[in-house]
């Protein structure tokens, strides 16, 4: 771990910011590709899951809300991408890095904060765009995936949920002691993600009530943007709005990193 720190602070000659977050994001790769359980959670879990929940889906009554299996396993691929393989990874990632001081050690250096947050994540961002964008092939040959109507909807859904969860991993890592205690502060999330918005359950299937108080839920205006995206179904207005939602909950996570975040450990 040291020697990682000490080549993302020993790169000589004139350093942009570009080129220090390059280096911290190819350390951080290094470390991840270590860790074999990391990369079994990262790699394969997002790829595995939604398929589990194929045989659910098809005792849905999906036809009266105007969706099919595949518009509804694209959208929960992409969720569980999100939740595996950026926002756990990330907490993990953060935890570690702050409890073996690597966190303190950059800080001496050239990196900003900004910076050491930023490409400390890039891996793990980059792993859950590479994972998004194979899904949406996969499901496209096995599930008979029609074009999307919108696709610019589902790209700006899936470019507001990355770093999202890169922010609100960073701040769960605010409340998260220990890498193993990372299982238990995460699930708050990666639950109330899953059932409320609209990963194993679509939205349009929930009373109207119910589905207005999860469109709040953090994850859900990615979800709601990359099924918009291939449904067309969604207005202007609705856009606008799961747009600013997106944009709030991203906000928040940053200001609590901001006004909260230890760079090392608690004694």
């Amino acid at each position: 771990m040291s020697g990682v720190v000490g080549g993302v602070g020993g790169v000589g000659g004139v350093t942009t910011p570009r080129s220090r977050m390059a280096a911290l994001a190819r350390a951080e790769l290094t470390l991840f590709g270590r860790s074999r359980g990391s990369v079994l959670t990262a790699l394969l879990v997002p790829l595995a899951l939604p398929f589990t929940l194929r045989s659910a889906m098809t005792e849905m009554d999906l036809a009266e809300a105007g969706l099919t299996v595949g518009l509804v396993l694209l959208p929960a691929s992409i969720g569980f991408s999100l939740l595996f393989a950026v926002y756990g990874t990330l907490v993990a990632v953060y935890t570690s890095r702050r409890e073996e001081l690597v966190l303190k050690r950059l800080r001496t250096g050239e990196l900003r904060d900004a910076e050491i947050m930023t490409g400390a994540a890039l891996p793990a961002v980059a792993t859950g765009l590479a994972q998004s964008l194979l899904l949406v092939a996969g499901c496209a040959l096995l599930l008979d995936l029609p074009s999307p109507r919108a696709p610019h909807l589902a790209v700006l859904g899936l470019l507001l949920g990355l770093p999202l969860c890169a922010a609100l991993a960073a701040a769960t890592s605010i409340v998260t002691r220990t890498v193993e205690s990372a299982q238990v502060t995460t699930l708050p999330l990666v639950l109330g993600s899953m059932l409320g918005s609209g990963i194993a359950v679509p939205l349009e299937l929930l009373p109207d009530r119910v589905a207005s108080v999860c469109e709040l839920l953090p994850l859900s205006p990615a979800i709601t943007l990359v099924r918009g995206g291939w449904t067309g179904s969604l207005s202007g207005y609705e856009a606008l709005g799961t747009v600013a939602t997106a944009l709030a909950w991203t906000g928040v996570a940053v200001f609590a990193v901001r006004r909260w975040f230890r760079w090392e450990p608690r004694r």
